[in-house]
């Protein structure tokens, strides 16, 4: 076995990866960039080499820095993880000649599946049934135009050499292809360095079945069953499961001969996944084999109880598959919930920040490679942590799964949390009634976005409260019951109840917190005294009223209102307080009176940077009139391209950025005028 070994890659899976290494007795090496000198995977490594600044090309993927680091500190071997240089044939053919063992397939065989195409037609000379579609040399737009006519639309372009979601698009109609085309292939260069794209027929409800196989690179190769990973946003993961649910025994069946297959006609070393479709009758098809380990990978742990990382190590070593298949046993129900820095509400758009408070669940298995106080910056995936949970049967292990996003909190940014939680609760996704369309199927029930209700007002004026008098250099908690004083005490706050200007005032007296909420701020704003009383009937209609008692909970805050109790959690967001209760979260904001918040905000929000990135195209011109829906320029971040569309009919009066330049969040990029 190695002595030492150099993680190639940051986040989660280094951490994860470091976790195993430790436990076997292995010593390991981080490389790290500028943006993560002291992230999580560097100080969970025995070492670490700093190779570069935050850009992925000029650090993560430098195949020069990773084989002179692995040199300077005597790694053995490398673990590519996942991304980065885990499917590159160049950097496993580096490490072949500088005698240092890749943790991962031979260059041969990531060359053979690393090209979508190329796989495809091994695949069908293997004889393995693949989906419909087109993988050859012509790259023009006439060819596609024509291969797609002749599948039929829907179709499915992907970028050969893709991964992730990443250069997919779906073409409904041959008038949206050329302009779909152009971008996948714009993204595939992006991200890969590789424009080329195949096409296929499109299924839409299709399922996302894929199996976990080990191969030992001597021609044996097992499987570890399958995961259903069909519940994607942007065609990426984001729940998976195994087994997978409602699967008939003998498409169970086919699926694992096709995963063993796919890995014997490439004498497969190492741990890959087979991705298949499933159209949920008869139909199964090869589409994709990762040659690396898989984000999800921990559902097929909790569900075989092995360490598939071990495996890579150990057959990497040279001591072949620990287990034969009749060894390999399921035991119980597992799942997987991804939870990244995005807006699920803004088109899942990343969302970049300081994570000012991230606390997960206590129990069972969280992998994550980020911590408290931490930077999520564009230059990296977005995720956060991968939420693990099992059970005897699904009924348990989606139980378990509910419960613990339900205890996730996170401030400083925006994330998925509370959607994976809605998504988990949804009836279809309880009887495991899932395809890739799911999500765009259940929009209303996952995208509801409630009102503010009067329990997060009332935890985050309690909170502000405690906050100002300790402050003060007050005991916030002198009395842990009610806030009881000796006298009663008055205070004002500005807030904001969904997007609306308010005033809060707050009266403690010896059974609590008299709590009066002023909706008509504005008017309010302009009278001399924020607490000026009202005058009228209709002023008092404007009012609401409520009694609150509060006290400390471990979880943060303790409330009794209007008869019912319940725990808050209340922590900070920005100018707001970010109120938890359960797995619902509300943003109750206390702007500063004299910043000009409560003004309100200017519409046209869909011309602005939704994040940090790049202007790569202008679609439009300088006085061009464009129906409303037109794409007037697209920006790229996270890898991933975004349209920036007209809200209205209009016309364009001005860019402000031109392409290649840098944006910030929030950026006005084009001056647009509404016509009538």
């Amino acid at each position: 076995m190695f002595r030492k070994i150099l993680i190639a890659n940051r986040g989660e899976i280094a951490v994860r990866v470091a976790r195993t290494a430790r436990r076997m007795g292995i010593a390991t090496v981080a490389v790290y960039s500028d943006a993560d000198a002291s992230a999580p995977h560097v100080k969970a490594c025995d070492e670490a080499v700093h190779i570069g600044p935050p850009q992925p090309a000029e650090s993560y993927l430098r195949i020069d820095k990773i084989v002179d680091a692995a040199r300077r500190t005597g790694a053995e071997a490398i673990h590519p993880g996942y991304g980065f240089l885990s499917e590159n044939e160049k950097f496993a053919a580096a490490l072949e000649e500088a005698g240092i063992v890749f943790i991962g397939p031979t260059k041969e065989s990531i060359r053979a599946m690393g090209s979508k195409s190329a796989a495809k037609d091994l695949m069908e000379k293997a004889g393995v049934p693949t989906t419909p579609g087109y993988q050859g040399a012509d790259q023009s737009y006439e060819t596609f135009r024509r291969e797609c006519a002749r599948i039929g639309y829907p179709v499915l372009l992907k970028a050969t050499a893709g991964g992730g979601g990443k250069g997919m698009k779906i073409v409904e109609r041959e008038a949206d292809l050329a302009e779909q085309l152009a971008s996948a292939q714009r993204e595939g260069k992006s991200s890969f360095g590789d424009d080329r794209v195949l096409v296929e027929k499109y299924i839409p409800r299709a399922r996302h079945l894929e199996v976990q196989i080990v191969g030992d690179g001597m021609g044996n190769v097992v499987h570890f069953f399958e995961r259903d990973c069909s519940v994607q946003r942007r065609h990426q993961k984001i729940i998976e499961e195994a087994p997978a649910p409602r699967l008939p025994a003998d498409v169970r069946k086919r699926l694992h001969t096709i995963g063993v297959n796919a890995g014997k006609a490439v004498n497969y070393r190492g741990a890959g996944t087979v991705e298949c479709l499933y159209d949920g009758k008869d139909g199964v098809w090869f589409m994709e084999m990762n040659t690396r380990l898989q984000v999800e990978h921990p559902v097929t742990e909790e569900l075989t109880g092995v360490d598939l990382v071990e495996w890579q190590l150990k057959v990497a070593a040279g001591e072949g598959l620990p287990k034969k298949q009749e060894e390999i046993r399921e035991q119980g129900w597992a799942f997987e919930a991804r939870l990244y820095a995005e807006n699920p509400d803004n088109n899942f758009a990343p969302s970049i920040g300081a994570l000012t408070t991230l606390r997960f669940p206590k129990e069972e298995r969280t992998d994550s490679g980020v911590e408290e106080g931490q930077t999520i910056t564009p230059f990296y995936d977005p995720m956060i942590a991968k939420i693990i949970r099992h059970g005897r049967t699904r009924e348990e292990a989606l139980a378990r799964l509910r419960l613990a996003l339900a205890e996730i909190r996170v401030g400083g940014l925006e994330t998925n949390a509370r959607f994976l939680h809605r998504l988990a609760s949804d009836p279809d996704f309880i009887a495991g009634d899932v395809s890739t369309r799911y999500i765009d199927e259940h929009r209303e029930s996952l995208f509801a976005n409630p009102q503010i209700e009067q329990r997060a007002v009332a935890a985050a004026l309690l909170q502000l409260d405690v906050e100002t008098r300790a402050a003060a250099g007050r005991d916030p908690w002198e009395s842990l019951t009610g806030f009881r004083l000796n006298k009663p005490a008055k205070a004002v706050a500005w807030i904001t109840v969904d997007g609306e200007a308010a005033i809060a005032r707050m009266t403690r007296g010896a059974e609590g917190v008299d709590v009066e909420i002023d909706m008509n701020a504005a008017a309010a704003k302009r009278r001399k005294y924020a607490d000026a009383r009202p005058t009228s009937p209709a002023r008092e209609a404007e009012l609401r009223r409520f009694s609150v008692i509060g006290e400390p909970s471990a979880n943060g805050l303790r409330l009794t209102l209007d008869g019912e109790t319940f725990e808050a959690s209340v922590v900070d967001h920005g100018n707001m307080k970010r109120v938890f209760i359960g797995a619902e979260r509300h943003d109750v904001q206390h702007p500063d009176v004299l910043s000009g918040a409560l003004a309100g905000h200017s519409a046209g929000g869909s011309l602005n940077a939704p994040m940090p990135g790049v202007v790569t195209l202008l679609k439009a011109k300088h006085g061009e009139r464009v129906e409303a829906g037109a794409v007037l320029l697209v920006m790229e971040a996270m890898k991933m391209e975004h349209a920036i569309k007209a809200p209205h009919d209009g016309v364009v009066k001005a860019f402000r950025f031109k392409p290649g330049d840098q944006v910030k969040d929030g950026d006005l990029l084009v001056e647009f005028e509404e016509t009538a």
